[in-house]
């Protein structure tokens, strides 16, 4: 029989990669997304299946994590085998600015998620999206054994719906799972997120349509590694015979600083000519360093990070310099409005 996948947050750069993934494997995918009066189907585009085909495996619902009502209507129809939380606002610095909107989506969707799991009496695998961002300055390396410390509303709303996800695998038998990733990125990173800020920075000044890149902290010390990799650990998570949480990390320490200098010295830049302090960048707290402990995840599912930071940054500025070469040409295909139930 055919799997049938749910995940939410499917527009989003995990979520794609996901859902890419997932076809590949056999699977009808179901993928949740929020209403809006323009399309935001950019990062799947790729994957688009006219619904109506008999050979279809890729569907769109509207639904958002702040309506239980709806969220359990869509699960008992569509029955899936395994569930993926990956949505809720995402950006640590915006947090700070939307606290009582992140604690909503990212921290209670996930009660509201779970308990529509168990109204509609699903028997599912559910996969939690959690954080290194839950653990703060907890001293590094940090493991799933690690005391957590969140310095952010984005970190604490995640240790809340970590916690929570524990306490439904213990206390009604689901098969529910976190996993705890550090920093992933892509050329499908949203350009807010400060790795793609850099690398878009780099790729318009290289080709003569900006002078400078506006940055905050440069000494925060990060575990970055490669997105699709990361999904492929969400998967086997929930292949495994027991639930268990995992860490998904690279283990090496990367700073900000590191990552700007690389990506400016990759395109042939001087990042000391370019870069600027911005001080609305700074937040009021930021962790020192978050570096992850993934062996675990190694010895049990056989997973291990195998893009390190440098060649990440080679991926997502080359990606850019070449989105850039594009910029200002008419579309050719213009973006399709997909049908959702």
């Amino acid at each position: 029989m055919t799997r049938r996948a749910l995940i939410t947050g499917i527009t989003g750069q995990d979520g794609s990669y996901l859902a890419e993934l997932l076809l590949a494997k056999g699977y009808e995918v179901h993928g949740l997304r929020r209403r809006s009066s323009t399309f935001n189907n950019t990062r799947i585009e790729h994957l688009y299946q006219d619904p109506r085909d008999p050979d279809a495996r890729l569907f769109l619902h509207y639904a958002d994590l702040t309506d239980e009502s709806r969220l359990v209507r869509l699960l008992r129809r569509i029955q899936p085998n395994e569930v993926y939380n990956l949505a809720g606002q995402s950006h640590v610095g915006v947090s700070f600015d939307e606290p009582e909107y992140t604690g909503d989506t990212v921290g209670l969707g996930v009660v509201r998620l779970l308990e529509a799991i168990r109204t509609a009496e699903l028997d599912c695998r559910f996969y939690q999206a959690s954080s290194s961002a839950m653990y703060g300055n907890a001293p590094e390396p940090q493991n799933e054994d690690t005391v957590c410390r969140p310095v952010s509303p984005y970190g604490t709303a995640k240790l809340y719906a970590h916690w929570t996800t524990a306490t439904y695998r213990e206390g009604y038998g689901m098969f529910a799972v976190s996993g705890i990733l550090f920093n992933h990125e892509s050329p499908r990173r949203g350009e807010t997120f400060v790795t793609r800020k850099i690398s878009r920075a780099v790729a318009r000044i290289q080709a003569g349509l900006a002078d400078y890149l506006y940055m905050g902290n440069l000494d925060g010390v990060r575990d970055w590694g490669y997105a699709p990799e990361y999904v492929e650990g969400m998967w086997r998570m929930l292949q495994a015979d027991e639930p268990r949480d995992y860490v998904l990390a690279t283990g090496r320490p990367f700073t900000v600083r590191d990552f700007v200098v690389a990506a400016f010295e990759h395109a042939g830049l001087d990042w000391e000519k370019h870069v600027r302090l911005d001080e609305r960048y700074l937040r009021p707290t930021e962790p020192s360093a978050l570096i992850g402990d993934s062996s675990r995840a190694e010895r049990d599912l056989g997973w291990t990070a195998r893009v390190h930071t440098e060649e990440l940054v080679r991926i997502m500025v080359d990606a850019d310099v070449e989105a850039v070469q594009h910029e200002g040409e008419p579309w050719i295909d213009q973006p399709r409005g997909w049908p959702s139930s």
